[in-house]
């Protein structure tokens, strides 16, 4: 398949109530036993590609070297990828999307792009956003997959989660969507009742990101989200398996 073919695939995937799974990888190796195990797609998580290469999160990760990883997962695997990639390494609309170009020309089909202020505190105003993600979809092209993600949840504890988040998260769905994004990542929202509103009243395809303790998959599909990502956990489960069978080793 073409890149537009896998983007085009990768789109279809994300249907309500039927959501595609992802897996998160954060390298060839771990993207292709992933792919292995029968992924539709395949997705990295950024902290996981950071913690890989010795870095932490935050684009702490040098620009080249998290495009250099990206096209090394895309070569090794024939399925859609998509790219964990944070703020896009920039600030303002014009270099967002010089870098989201750089990324779609690795063979990336689509990346995640946060809203909260890489470095500072709390979230972009929602109109400049809204400007860069706009910026993003005219550099990478129409098929590209932009999944705009919010921290509203991320950034409150949650018993704070109510129905005003979810309102507030709405604003930016819509604001995302008309700027040109492709789907809504909501991490952090685990209340079913709450993640059902949100998809309800979203334009765009919901995203849930799966935790130790979250709601089973089953109940999440149930709510309508379009797709299911696992974020840094998949690392840690792999560190974590590694470290104890070392200690065994050196036991």
């Amino acid at each position: 398949m073409t890149q537009t073919d896998k983007a085009r695939l990768f789109a279809s995937l994300h249907r309500p109530g039927d959501p595609v799974i992802l897996y998160n990888a954060w390298d060839s190796g771990s993207a292709q036993a992933v792919a292995e195990a029968g992924a539709k797609a395949i997705a990295t998580g950024s902290a996981s590609v950071a913690a890989a290469h010795g870095f932490h999160d935050a684009e702490a990760l040098p620009l080249d070297l998290a495009l250099a990883n990206a096209a090394r997962v895309v070569a090794s695997v024939d399925l859609p990828v998509t790219i964990d990639f944070e703020g896009c390494y920039a600030l303002a609309p014009e270099p967002v999307g010089a870098n989201v170009a750089r990324l779609a020309a690795t063979g990336a089909i689509g990346c995640n792009f946060e809203d909260q202020v890489i470095g500072g505190e709390g979230l972009h105003p929602v109109a400049f956003q809204a400007e860069r993600i706009r910026s993003a979809r005219a550099a990478a092209g129409p098929d590209f997959f932009l999944n705009a993600r919010t921290d509203i949840f991320l950034k409150a504890k949650a018993e704070a989660h109510d129905a005003a988040k979810v309102d507030e998260a709405l604003e930016r769905a819509r604001a995302y969507a008309q700027a040109g994004a492709s789907g809504f990542f909501a991490p952090g929202l685990a209340d079913l009742v709450l993640l059902e509103r949100l998809c309800a009243a979203s334009p765009l395809p919901v995203n849930f990101m799966a935790f130790p303790g979250a709601p089973p998959a089953a109940e999440v599909a149930s709510a309508g989200v379009a797709r299911i990502s696992h974020g840094p956990f998949p690392y840690r489960l792999a560190m974590k398996a590694l470290k104890a069978a070392a200690l065994e080793i050196y036991r």
